[in-house]
């Protein structure tokens, strides 16, 4: 069956990890690990990550986020990673377990190098405010992020051998999430494996994250990001086509 490691990476968090902490260890699917991943946290966090038992603790230093995350990818056992990090929580409590069902659908040797879904956005009480503005397509390929992050990082299970090859380069600070996507689905290409589409709305993502909260900054960091893989020429194009989108 179907095993997941699901990823939190923690660094002051005790306001909003709690949440994320009773979404992972309510789900009723059991092959499940959960790994945070903390940067010497100085507040609650980790006595309140601790309340919960199975949960597989570390907290040493790191350089930012993306080392973080890539700490975590080489601790993980599970078939599959997520990262659902303080703040986001999974969908629903059977979220793993209708995922694992679609998964446990394919071959052994044809299992999707991605397994992705919907999103809706919270507030920091956990109330709907609505759908991510951006929805995932039918069919997804590396060259859809030509318009956009179309699928949430949240929303995104990689399988960990795959992820294990592509580490997140940590030059980028705020949208390294956007440049492992990519290079994980052009790695799919190349293996020629399916990235497979639930039609599920797989977790509730926290609205303000670090990206929001240096906007500018990020989005020239997503233009750099997306000229390398697409192109500039494809890239301006792409972006005046956001402008009107808006």
């Amino acid at each position: 069956m179907t095993s997941f490691t699901v990823i939190t990476c923690t660094y002051n968090a005790a306001g909003v990890i709690g949440t994320t902490m009773e979404s992972i260890a309510s789900q009723t699917y059991p092959h499940v690990e959960h790994i945070v991943q903390d940067g010497e946290s100085s507040d609650d966090t980790l006595r309140v990550v601790r309340i919960y038992p199975r949960v597989k603790v570390v907290s040493e230093p790191d350089s930012g986020l993306y080392d973080a995350m890539n700490k975590a990818i080489r601790r993980a056992t599970g078939d599959y990673i997520v990262f659902i990090n303080a703040g986001d929580r999974l969908y629903s409590s059977t979220t793993l377990e209708e995922i694992a069902r679609q998964i446990d659908r394919f071959k052994p040797s044809e299992r999707p190098a991605v397994v992705y879904g919907n999103t809706n956005i919270v507030d920091g009480r956990g109330n709907y405010l609505g759908p991510r503005h951006l929805s995932p397509p039918e069919t997804l390929t590396w060259k859809s992020f030509r318009h956009g992050m179309l699928v949430c990082h949240q929303a995104f299970y990689v399988r960990t051998d795959i992820a294990r090859e592509i580490e997140y380069n940590v030059n980028y600070r705020l949208s390294a999430d956007v440049d492992w996507c990519i290079r994980v689905m052009k790695r799919a290409a190349e293996m020629h494996l399916p990235l497979h589409n639930t039609h599920l709305i797989l977790c509730d993502y926290l609205a303000g994250g670090m990206s929001k909260q240096n906007h500018r900054k990020s989005l020239m960091e997503r233009f750099r990001i997306m000229s390398r893989h697409y192109g500039l020429l494809t890239t301006v194009f792409m972006h005046l086509t956001f402008l009107f989108r808006k």
